[in-house]
């Protein structure tokens, strides 16, 4: 009996890396090939998902070495999270994010767009259709380095350039 808990206790060190990386990345390459959205949807929210339960499990270890059960229940929260017969990404996805990323979209844009004046707004979302998003990030990264170069202005001085 003792060596079949040895065996179930363990299984995690191989399951775990097939179930959580090894189908993933197999299925996310068909995913890409296949013109369907759904499963792109899924295995991109699966990878999402997975890095952040990475992360706070790199940030909890210390706690969550106090509890013995968390490989077991991760192995069983990924396996919901992949496995095609409970969907378990996309349920995430339609459920949180959907509903407040996506349906709040409206806020978040009129958040971001307030840093900018309707006129300027307009001017950087043409230039973005015209040449696209790489080259205004081009743009902007060779006004930055311009920036650093000058030293900048006094107060004194910008009120005299102002007036």
């Amino acid at each position: 009996m003792g060596a079949i808990w040895a065996v179930i206790t363990r299984l995690h060190a191989f399951a775990g890396p097939v179930i959580s990386v090894l189908y993933p990345m197999l299925a996310s390459v068909k995913a890409i090939e296949s013109p369907l959205k759904e499963d792109d949807e899924q295995w991109l929210t699966y990878w999402i998902l997975y890095s952040l339960m990475t992360l706070l499990e790199i940030a909890a270890a210390p706690a969550l070495a106090w509890f013995p059960l968390w490989y077991p229940v991760k192995l069983a929260l990924l396996c919901w999270l992949v496995l095609p017969q409970f969907k378990g990404a996309s349920f995430v996805y339609n459920q949180l994010v959907r509903k407040y990323v996506v349906n709040n979209s409206g806020a978040i844009k009129e958040k971001v767009g307030d840093v900018l004046d309707p006129q300027t707004r307009s001017s950087v979302e043409r230039f973005i259709h015209e040449n696209g998003l790489d080259a205004l990030d081009k743009l902007l990264s060779e006004a930055a380095q311009k920036n650093e170069k000058k030293p900048l202005p006094s107060p004194k001085q910008e009120s005299q350039e102002r007036y």
